[in-house]
């Protein structure tokens, strides 16, 4: 009989342990962020880039924000620098602009400058001045690491972003779901 009752605790803790578990994954599941996907269409053609919305939130807020705001359509490609990066973002259109907020410096090792299509948020020599300017790197960049905020990768226009030139347009920039 003792046996018994050993095996029935035995079990219910078994089953509770696993039912606390699911529930756990369960809601682990339900706190994390879709990780969406930003449209840029450009007059060279079209750039999807993955946000990185868990390991980045408030700087891919930030300019999912600003996406949804309208605040991208039709500025354009201020700079080009070859080999090194495409920036955009800025409604004065030479770099110096930005939105009405800063928000501040967003960083992580696990997000790194190691490839074409790496996209981050520009700023002033003040760590915690990114605004709405952003930058599409043209390759690796390590040194970058650390220093600024990268919220996404480009998973599909990567040879437009190679095409950009100063003065090139954002005709429109989207959110979609992935």
């Amino acid at each position: 009989m003792k046996r018994i009752i050993v095996v029935v605790i035995s079990l219910l803790a078994v089953a509770f342990t696993l039912h606390n578990a699911n529930g756990e994954e369960k809601k682990k599941m339900q706190t994390q962020k879709k990780e969406r996907i930003a449209v840029i269409e450009t007059n060279k053609g079209t750039i999807k880039f993955k946000l990185f919305e868990n390991d980045a939130p408030i700087t891919a807020k930030n300019f999912i924000d600003l996406a949804n705001k309208g605040f991208y359509n039709n500025l354009k490609f201020h700079r080009v620098e070859p080999n090194f990066v495409i920036q955009g973002g800025d409604p004065k259109g030479d770099g110096s602009g930005g939105s009405e907020k800063t928000i501040p410096l967003e960083v992580t090792p696990k997000l790194k400058h190691d490839s074409a299509g790496v996209v981050a948020m520009a700023r002033t020599p003040d760590p915690n001045s990114a605004s709405s300017q952003f930058y599409i790197t043209l390759e690796s960049t390590p040194f970058l690491d650390m220093q600024y905020a990268v919220f996404g990768k480009v998973v599909e226009g990567l040879d437009v972003v190679k095409n950009i030139r100063v003065g090139d347009v954002m005709k429109k920039v989207t959110i979609a779901d992935k």
